[in-house]
């Protein structure tokens, strides 16, 4: 990581001071070197302070890493931020969901979509989650050979596929999770590439990808949203309660609306709570001493019975295990806004058109907020004995009024599937090393091959 310090560009009594980061190319700016590895970028901008301006493409920026300042824009946003125009990787993908959604739009979607992830709702998801661990786990025998990042992606779509649609058909999973994984791969492509600044009606490969992908997205979701509108009866999916949800005018979400919201909470349920297990039992296996401890609290928990929702506050090591996951490996990397008129961080102002970064990546792996911030420790989110961790340190979820919908529902999915998981079972993960790419979400760089093991 480059320790080298730009000069202040402006001061305040606060402390807070904005520094000239790398010069970069004319036209391109930093982007080359983004795009070569955006993780190790964001550290190196952390080495030149906490708040660094810089150049992507022709587009002023602006890199924040102070958990203050992270505050600021994430509590900001919607008042003195915008979300930003994403590429049409993303936009073909998300389409206007309330991920995307700006201002008045946003407020209504997200009034609608809300009461489907409330902790009473997610609740009563809790048993579906269990009972596809249940399944997995009886399909599982010591000794066998298993690619943890296929079985979870299988797990957490059949998960998806349950408590989104209401429907179990091979078909669904199958189709849908083979064009997200290709939509995936191409918003990571675009964002990280000379797509990030090419003009929305320049075809390329992976743009052409990308709506055959979203072609793929589109009918799965009209077919079963038909399904359901034709059936009869009440049904307790999300799907369900979208198509019942009104508006303060009495308004139903559209057909395009309810398939932006139905793809945003599939991403949000499948992909960002595979890729957390995927992380874990790679870190669990190369601790010993977190694995006893896991297993430690599951036989003194659980015994020889399976989890339940009841059990979720009593797994405060598993919580803390995958806590500590997102810190190392935050699913979501990155969170970005665009300064409106007046807006202000860390008390200096920011000019309007002003792209801000922050990275969850580096500051997650700060050492100024967490001791030891490379190696894998659980016990630091201990309530009673762990770190004294600033606020927005830790935000693998964002926060402030666009804090992600699914938080809830992906803490508790992914402590009940280790729990049913490593009550049975470790997974000696294969040697070597595995590395993180960017895309959508932080994913693993190749398949991670295991040896189940009985407990």
């Amino acid at each position: 990581m480059s320790t080298e310090t730009g000069a202040a560009l402006d001061a305040e009594p606060s402390g807070h001071r904005i520094v000239q980061g790398p010069r970069g190319l004319p036209l391109l700016g930093s982007l080359p070197r983004f795009g070569r590895n955006p993780l190790a970028f964001f550290e190196q901008l952390r080495g030149y302070g906490d708040m660094v301006s810089w150049r992507f493409g022709r587009n002023d920026c602006l890199f924040v890493a102070d958990p203050e300042c992270i505050g600021e824009l994430l509590t900001e946003t919607e008042r003195t931020f915008d979300q930003p125009l994403l590429g049409i990787a993303f936009r073909t993908v998300m389409g206007n969901g309330v991920v995307v959604a700006r201002g008045a739009d946003w407020r209504r979607k997200r009034s609608l979509v809300q009461p489907s992830v409330r902790p009473k709702q997610v609740k009563s998801y809790a048993s579906t989650m269990t009972s596809c661990a249940v399944e997995l786990a009886d399909n599982w025998s010591p000794g066998a050979r298993v690619d943890i990042k296929r079985e979870m992606a299988t797990l957490t779509q059949r998960i998806a596929v349950r408590t989104i649609f209401g429907v179990d058909t091979p078909a669904d999973a199958e189709s849908m999770g083979k064009a997200m994984d290709v939509a995936q791969q191409e918003i990571g492509k675009e964002f990280s590439g000379l797509g990030a600044v090419l003009p929305d009606w320049v075809p390329t490969p992976g743009r052409a990808r990308i709506k055959k992908a979203a072609a793929v997205i589109d009918a799965e979701v009209g077919r079963v949203v038909a399904r359901h509108r034709d059936g009869d009866g009440e049904r307790p999916d999300l799907l369900s309660r979208l198509l019942t949800a009104v508006d303060e005018t009495g308004a139903h979400l559209s057909d395009k609306e309810i398939r932006d919201e139905t793809v945003t909470l599939y991403i949000g349920g499948h992909e960002t709570t595979s890729s957390t297990l995927v992380w874990a039992w790679y870190l669990l296996s190369r601790n010993p001493r977190a694995r006893a401890a896991l297993a430690e609290e599951l036989d003194r928990v659980l015994g020889d019975r399976e989890p339940g929702i009841e059990d979720y506050a009593q797994l405060t090591y598993a919580q803390a295990v995958v806590k500590e996951t997102l810190r190392l490996y935050p699913t979501i990397w990155l969170v970005t806004g665009v300064a409106k008129e007046g807006a202000r961080l860390g008390g200096l102002p920011v000019p309007e058109g002003t792209r801000v970064w922050s990275s969850q990546w580096a500051t997650h792996r700060d050492g100024r907020w967490f001791r030891e911030p490379e190696v894998f420790r659980p016990e630091r989110w201990d309530a009673q004995e762990g770190d004294d961790i600033p606020e927005y340190a830790w935000y693998p979820f964002g926060g402030g009024p666009r804090v992600c919908l699914g938080t809830r529902f992906a803490m508790v999915e992914a402590v009940l599937v280790l729990a049913v998981l490593a009550r049975r079972f470790e997974l000696e993960v294969d040697p070597g090393t595995v590395n993180p790419v960017p895309t959508l979400t932080l994913q693993p760089d190749r398949e991670v091959m295991a040896t189940v093991r009985a407990r």
